[in-house]
């Protein structure tokens, strides 16, 4: 059996840019040639894009780290290095994809074919002919190419069913599912059968069809983590219609509304909008001895319940006479017919907002200032790592500039005033050298 797997970690490390070239012209019969070195090519994207043919996130569970290619060196006489190819990778329809580092969620991958660069290539640095200036006609500074973006990304599959079917364990909703689609769901006579959600298609006389998932059968306390059913509320969230089941099978007359009421508790509990969908209360095992005295009794109680906003319609069911089946297709159909698609970008902002409380923004200084137990100052911060990182130190012009790139950010007016001293040792990621005023 496939272990449905529907939330899972991955790195991206997009592809560093190639660095520009430092080279001039050497012609014969050209004296004095200028500079000529071409610029660095593109790194490779890391780009996620919908394969309608996937169902489960499995493949990442043994592939969790994707690097792209770097770009190729820029060359002399001015030509450009080969950008690289980006990496694309597969993911099924439904995947939702979440920054670790702040929380916000950066894509929601719905329609086949659909992309999303998650990590961008860094920018091919450039060549020395970029430099040149009246004061210095021959300049020996080229960059080295961006560093390529890394993500650390969660990725969570939110099944794309038109329908899903909710209820109290052994209800009876991978029996409908069994009989109504194509799907074979294992079933059997015990709490939290369906581990999974499961999902068919219903395809009906007149043409119409619609996707419809079982989702895992839920217990008092599951919206707060209970049992299973928080790991897979989340596939009830694109459904369009409910359908909800309630087995009318009982020895006790007062359990069908327990229980429907239960189950709406705690979809209320993890997003009071799902009750907001049209539902259906689809009354089961209609074939059972008890079936039709608890059904009266279930309706006279749902009409007594004044917290309802609206009265559901009820339809009675046997799956497995097949009574009432194909009516209740056809109703659930109509009733899809006059439903919109589901809105995702309210409850994705919604989700954003949770999710920043748990992982505040990353800290997107300039530059930062700390200090080694040993007395070495050690300067960071996104800006700064990118410009050292793309500095061709071998050249002195190269040095200078960077040197006259950190004056102008405040670096050493800020070294100044945290108490730095003439000769001190300063340190840049691995780059070690001293200061001097």
């Amino acid at each position: 059996m496939n272990t449905f797997v529907d939330q899972i970690k991955i790195e991206a490390h997009a592809g560093k840019g190639g660095n520009g070239m430092v080279s001039f012209r050497r012609e014969k019969y050209v004296p004095n040639g200028g500079p000529s070195g071409g610029d660095g090519g593109h790194g490779g994207n890391i780009v996620l894009k919908v394969d309608e043919g996937l169902r489960t996130l499995m493949d990442f569970r043994y592939h969790r780290i994707f690097k792209a290619k770097n770009g190729g060196n820029g060359m002399s006489k001015q030509m450009t290095g080969p950008s690289a190819e980006d990496t694309v990778i597969s993911v099924p329809q439904g995947t939702t994809v979440r920054d670790l580092d702040t929380g916000k969620i950066i894509g929601d991958l719905v329609e086949n074919g659909q992309t999303l660069v998650v990590a961008k290539g860094g920018r091919g640095g450039r060549g020395n002919i970029h430099f040149a200036s009246a004061k210095n006609p021959a300049p020996e500074i080229a960059e080295n190419g961006e560093p390529g973006q890394d993500r650390y990304l969660e990725l969570e599959l939110k099944m794309l069913a038109d329908v899903g079917l909710v209820g109290f364990p052994s209800v009876g909703k991978s029996t409908l599912l069994s009989v109504v689609t194509g799907a074979k769901p294992k079933i059997a006579a015990y709490e939290f059968t369906t581990l999974v959600p499961n999902l068919g298609m219903v395809l009906l006389p007149d043409g119409r069809d619609f996707a419809m998932a079982d989702m895992p059968g839920l217990i008092e306390g599951a919206s707060k983590g209970v049992g299973l059913g928080l790991k897979f509320l989340r596939h009830i969230e694109r459904t369009r219609v409910l359908l909800h089941l309630v087995d009318m099978s009982s020895d006790d007359p007062k359990q069908a509304i327990e229980r429907f009421k239960k189950i709406n508790h705690e979809l209320a509990n993890y997003d009071p909008e799902l009750l907001k969908r049209p539902q259906i209360v689809v009354a089961t095992k209609m074939d059972l001895p008890n079936a039709e005295k608890n059904l009266a009794a279930f309706k006279r109680d749902l009409a007594a319940d004044k917290t309802l906003a609206k009265q559901p319609e009820i339809f009675p069911i046997s799956a497995v006479t097949h009574q009432g089946v194909q009516q209740l297709m056809q109703l659930t159909a109509n009733l899809l017919d006059k439903t919109p698609a589901f809105d995702s970008e309210s409850h994705d902002e919604q989700l954003e907002a949770t999710y920043k409380a748990e992982a505040p923004e990353k800290d997107q200084a300039a530059f930062t200032i700390s200090r080694d137990e040993d007395g070495t100052w050690v300067l960071g911060g996104e800006k700064l790592l990118r410009l050292f990182k793309m500095t061709d130190l071998t050249h002195e012009e190269s040095q200078l500039r960077f040197a006259r790139q950190l004056r102008h950010m405040g670096v050493d007016e800020a070294l100044r005033a945290k108490g730095i001293q003439d000769g001190d040792t300063v340190r840049i990621d691995k780059f070690v050298f001293e200061f001097v005023q």
